[in-house]
């Protein structure tokens, strides 16, 4: 089942009540749906209510109204996509370690994945801007709303980066240099989906690195166990039975006891159930599906640590 991660690409079809009488249109090298919120299984676009701007949420309600346009920017108000980023890395941790993870090390990857991830999609408002302001799902966000201007947005990005960059640089040097090695990844993401229907690849390729960084924290160099988890996480992203494939032999190789192959097989059971009970019409239930991955990570990181002990 494939899903559509989210550092922001989406869908170009145009609203009727936008351009009276125009067709739907879609920019080159996407196809003519988005996922839902940004975060989500694709759907279609011709619904009551395009906008992912949701007003009356806990954004307009409890941050200062001059916080709230950063906060869409960088998805605060959609976690989904930050635990998506996060447990990759997450897992890599686990992996590496010899019992229980180092739990200063969770929260400090928690902090990056929440400031790259916001990032990440404070770079695709800004290369999409135009674009935006032409679709109904997306003409509210901040910057083709007029929330921000571009210079804001762009001082946002460094801001965000910045943090991200004293949260790498508290590591070793190797994962310091695999942190390095993925900004360009990062960079050409959000234009991906101008040039290919396969957009979620390199979405896969982004989210999943902090396995490998995870790693690195721990042991201070790469081997073949991350490398596995890694590719799995690439194809959680676009096809499930491949990734429990990888997560198995990452967990061969990791020389994991047999609770971890009872968490990968909750794992099994929950990407089994996605495909097989989406009521894949119903947007919101797609949305659910796709959020319901946040179960699998915790399976999976579950099934990681029970594996050092039994």
């Amino acid at each position: 089942m494939a899903v559509e991660k989210e550092l922001g690409a989406g869908v170009t079809l145009t609203h009727p009540a936008l351009r009276p009488g125009s067709p739907p249109s879609r920019t080159p090298g996407e196809g003519a749906e988005r996922s839902e919120a940004g975060e989500g299984l694709a759907v279609p676009a011709a619904f009551s209510d395009p906008s992912d701007i949701h007003h009356g949420d806990w954004v307009e309600r409890h941050l200062p109204t001059w916080s709230q346009p950063y906060a869409r920017l960088a998805r605060l108000d959609r976690p989904i996509g930050t635990w998506l980023l996060l447990f990759p890395g997450w897992w890599g941790i686990a992996l590496a370690a010899s019992g229980w993870p180092d739990p200063a090390l969770l929260l400090l990857f928690a902090l990056g994945a929440v400031t790259m991830r916001g990032a990440g999609c404070t770079l695709n408002d800004i290369a999409d801007r135009h674009y935006d302001a032409q679709v109904a799902r997306t003409r509210l966000r901040p910057l083709p709303s007029g929330a921000v201007t571009l210079w804001q947005a762009a001082l946002f990005l460094l801001f965000q980066l910045a943090i991200g960059a004293a949260v790498l640089f508290s590591l070793n040097w190797a994962s310091v240099l695999l942190g390095v090695a993925v900004l360009g990844l990062i960079g050409t993401y959000p234009f991906m989906k101008r040039v290919t229907y396969w957009p979620q690849v390199f979405l896969g390729l982004n989210f999943n690195w902090g396995a490998l960084i995870g790693w690195t924290a721990v042991t201070g160099e790469l081997a073949l166990p991350p490398l596995l988890l890694y590719l799995g996480g690439i194809f959680w992203t676009i096809g499930y039975a491949a990734a429990l494939t990888a997560w198995a032999m990452a967990g061969l190789a990791a020389g994991l006891g047999f609770l971890f192959w009872l968490g990968l097989a909750g794992s099994a059971v929950q990407l089994a159930w996605q495909p097989a009970c989406v009521a894949i019409d119903d947007p919101a239930d797609c949305l659910r599906k796709f959020r319901s991955n946040r179960a699998v990570g915790w399976l999976m990181l579950a099934a990681i640590v029970a594996g050092h002990f039994a």
